[in-house]
């Protein structure tokens, strides 16, 4: 890796009604992903919103 490269650590996940999941966003922090996927949880929709921490190997894992 790069010295000074940003390391996105953190997803933003979506899920709708019928468990499909997306990404929405990745982010260096958790608050800063945590931030992100209260404000979006604040909008009334039916989908959950999810921070998940991703793997050195890019792998996701649920929080």
């Amino acid at each position: 890796m790069n010295e000074g490269a940003v390391v996105l650590s953190w997803l933003v996940v979506r899920q709708d009604d019928n468990g499909n999941r997306y990404r929405v966003g990745r982010y260096a922090t958790r608050a800063e992903a945590q931030k992100i996927a209260e404000s979006l949880d604040g909008h009334g929709h039916k989908q959950l919103y999810s921070v998940e921490r991703v793997s050195q190997h890019g792998e996701s894992t649920r929080n």
